[in-house]
């Protein structure tokens, strides 16, 4: 099976074969390929509306890479999910036409309900016995954070547009960001983390599982790791304590300083205080005093999807 998860920042690919039969309901897919190319796909469209050509072209050449890739591997199913920025864009059916010319099946550009169950099925298969139900999930992407709550199913989602994309082009422009900034920023993410934690609602749960590259990051350098490790990373658990410090020296740093971290992406550099942010708020505002980071996420839940209906 083949899965790819096409966001605000990140073009994904995971191909894996289902576990082998016996190994029972918690058992995870066997990975045969993880892929990540940073696009910047959502790049201006809470200014403008729109999908830049630029942008669209910057995720056609990954798209183009990963289809020779899937082919080669000869996956019998594909499924390519489209988030936050293809939902929000004026111009969503270029992207959409590109995508089918490019992959050979259109995108199924998600609504933000099915992004987050998605992302909860993903997230909490097979966690560690210390990570208690009902968990919160919380996604934090480029545009959008997901907020889930379940435990063998979904009780409650929620999705709303706090990503780390969109509130470093809101709010964090300087370089490193401004005490201004960063308060304007707080105050805007606090007021929608309140609300979504109100619908879903998140301060019910005993666990909260932190996805994608915002907090694996986080947790990657809350860790002290030499290098990005996912195997450290997945089901680490890590303190808001651990998390506060991380923001506040990351929101101090410039873009160039922040490449110095050893785990740090170039195409995430820029955009990481944002979402370590939107981490710590989550945390405070759920009353969590610890967070656990899963490398597995909606990428994981849309090749589920596909486990699902194979015949």
């Amino acid at each position: 099976m083949a899965a790819i998860d096409c966001g605000t920042n990140s073009i994904r690919l995971l191909v894996a074969d289902l576990p082998p039969a016996g190994a029972g309901p918690d058992a995870p897919l066997v990975d045969v390929v993880r892929r990540m190319t940073i696009v910047r796909l959502g790049e201006g469209v809470d200014r403008t509306g729109r999908l830049s050509a630029a942008a669209i072209e910057r995720t056609r050449v990954a798209l183009a890479a990963y289809a020779a890739e899937i082919e080669s591997l000869g996956a019998r199913r594909v499924r390519m999910c489209a988030t936050s920025a293809s939902r929000d864009a004026e111009n969503a059916e270029e992207f959409r036409a590109m995508v089918s010319a490019t992959l050979g099946v259109p995108p199924e550009v998600v609504t933000g309900d099915e992004e987050a169950r998605l992302s909860f099925t993903g997230a909490v298969r097979g966690l560690a016995a210390d990570a208690r139900p009902p968990y919160l999930v919380v996604d934090i992407g480029g545009g959008s954070t997901e907020f889930v709550l379940g435990d063998t199913t979904v009780h409650g989602a929620i999705s709303v547009d706090i990503g780390c994309v969109r509130m470093t082009e809101r709010h964090l422009r300087s370089d490193p960001p401004t005490a201004e900034e960063i308060a304007a920023a707080e105050a805007d993410v606090t007021a929608v983390v309140d609300r979504a934690l109100a619908a879903v609602p998140g301060r019910d749960a005993a666990t909260l599982v932190g996805v994608a590259g915002s907090v694996t990051t986080v947790a990657a350098i809350a860790l002290g790791l030499p290098a990005y490790d996912s195997e450290r990373i997945h089901r680490a658990r890590v303190s808001y304590d651990e998390v506060a410090k991380v923001t506040a020296d990351l929101l101090g740093r410039s873009v160039a300083q922040r490449m110095e971290i050893p785990v740090m992406h170039p195409g995430r550099a820029d955009v990481i205080g944002a979402g370590a942010l939107v981490l710590r708020i989550i945390m405070e505002r759920a009353g969590m005093t610890s967070m656990v980071a899963s490398e597995h996420d909606i990428l994981d839940g849309i090749a589920w999807s596909l486990a699902e209906t194979a015949g």
